[in-house]
């Protein structure tokens, strides 16, 4: 991705943190919450290792295609399950993916940068200031190469996780919450809901939050 190094770090340890804790409930939480929960932490765990800033760990020039691939299948797995916001997830983390792919073979599109100017003769020796100009031009398109995604499809997914972000964090509110229509004849909510199932819904508010923060970089 292309945020700042601090933001990066930032987005691995939210990302991390939320993974850990989902896989630990995809362990021990109730049998009806732990395919959900599995999902949540392994998106979450991808997230972050997308999230590495490049400056800290290089990745292999083929790992976009990997993530791109690894999300795509589970995009299509959610959606044969019928789990619509995990299919817009993954499929956002695929497209983000494919968006840094696309972005780095802009980039980088012969695999290096030449070292010297190739004079009409074949040779290589000095450059004169108008080829000097032009590589340099060249090389600093390289180096500010533009984003990799699709601004209508950037626009909409970010649309998306903002309502979620929201909608999600007011649910948080314990008053909200105990304000909501609650079936005619059952009692007052769990007191265990507002514990660990509670923890695992702010995983996900954060999962979003981090999603917005990945996609402002595309």
């Amino acid at each position: 991705m292309h945020e700042p190094p601090l933001v990066g770090w930032l987005l691995v340890l939210l990302c991390a943190a939320a993974g850990v804790y989902c896989l630990g409930r995809a362990r021990t939480g109730p049998a009806g919450d732990r395919e959900d929960a599995r999902g949540e932490g392994l998106m979450a765990m991808g997230m972050a290792a997308m999230a590495l800033p490049a400056s800290a760990v290089t990745p292999p020039a083929w790992s976009p295609w990997l993530f791109t691939a690894l999300f795509g299948a589970a995009g299509v797995w959610a959606l044969v399950r019928r789990h619509l916001h995990h299919a817009v997830g993954t499929f956002a983390m695929a497209y983000m993916a494919l968006a840094m792919a696309v972005s780095s073979a802009h980039m980088n599109p012969t695999g290096g940068v030449a070292v010297g100017a190739v004079g009409p003769t074949g040779s290589t020796g000095p450059m004169s200031p108008t080829s000097s100009v032009s590589s340099v031009g060249s090389v600093s398109a390289m180096e500010h190469g533009g984003p990799g995604g699709v601004p209508l499809l950037t626009g909409l997914l970010l649309a998306y996780f903002t309502v979620y972000v929201i909608a999600a964090g007011i649910r948080l509110v314990p008053g909200v919450r105990a304000a909501e229509s609650v079936p005619e004849g059952a009692g007052a909510e769990a007191p265990g809901d507002a514990g660990p199932a509670g923890v695992l819904r702010a995983c996900r508010v954060a999962m979003g939050i981090g999603m917005l923060a990945m996609l402002l970089t595309v």
